[in-house]
């Protein structure tokens, strides 16, 4: 079978990606059979995973509406993963028309989608890059043209940090990336725990062993040891549904099963 027209040549169909397996969680069509089996299996041990997935995806939208609000118009989004609607650009224009997004993913059919989709948009790109090499990600060409590097930058790390497993030491990352940002910036971040479902949260690593980007999910105290260097803002670390509700009533009984630990902080 031909491949469709939004596949970049060279991709290997027949080994899943988080990326396109976390789209098809949020309702995309930019994924293949084996990221959708990969996905029910996670569906089958964690019913509600598609739920977390668009929890997230909503954390992000209050978020960035919320870092607009305090004056930010530059983004820097690493694993921003495969395009789907209400993009951190679309969202960050809503309020800022000026407002600046670099997307930032090391999946090729990401990147491939991403610059297809926004071709001809002005101060939006999007770079092939692995978020563990920040000054690479600094440094690259389309970072240069799109982002003002000598004014604070809001990055955006939402579910991807449990992709980068302890031995790239992430808290590491995290610190070279903020000591090359200047004041004032700010960190958003949604990682996955084990914390309140473990056995769950288990099966789901096991699953995606078979990635190229396996779990690593971690306890709050580790996830919030990735904010060092900044002031987290109100409320805090919490579940991805307890950060900033809109409606405030919103919040659903459970908020733990979310599965994701959400937090914005700003650089000291």
């Amino acid at each position: 079978m031909d491949e469709p027209d939004w596949v970049p040549e060279g991709i290997d169909a027949d080994r899943p990606t988080a990326a396109r397996i976390y789209d098809y969680l949020l309702g995309g069509f930019h994924n293949f059979a084996v990221d959708r089996e990969v996905a029910r299996a996670a569906m089958a041990a964690m019913p509600d995973v598609a739920t977390q997935a668009k929890a997230n995806r909503a954390f992000v939208h209050r978020a960035v509406r919320y870092l607009v609000g305090q004056g930010v118009t530059q983004f820097l989004d690493l694993g921003s993963g495969i395009p789907t609607l209400g993009n951190v650009h679309e969202i960050a224009r809503q309020a800022s028309p000026e407002a600046r997004v670099l997307y930032v993913d090391i999946d090729p059919i990401a990147v491939a989608h991403g610059r297809h989709i926004l071709a001809g948009t002005p101060g939006v790109a999007v770079v092939q890059a692995d978020l563990r090499a920040p000054e690479t990600v600094l440094a690259a060409p389309e970072t240069r043209e799109t982002l003002r590097l000598d004014r604070p930058v809001a990055v955006l790390a939402v579910a991807v940090l449990h992709a980068v497993p302890d031995a790239d030491a992430p808290a590491a990352v995290l610190a070279r990336l903020r000591d090359a940002l200047r004041g004032g910036s700010w960190l958003t971040i949604a990682h996955g725990t084990h914390d309140s479902r473990p056995e769950e949260a288990g099966r789901l690593t096991e699953l995606s062993s078979r990635t190229n980007t396996p779990l690593t999910t971690r306890t709050r105290d580790q996830i919030a040891a990735f904010f060092d260097g900044y002031e987290l803002v109100e409320p805090g670390l919490v579940w991805a549904p307890q950060w900033r509700p809109d409606p405030p009533e919103s919040v659903p009984a459970q908020p733990e099963r979310s599965g994701n630990l959400v937090g914005v902080g700003r650089s000291r």
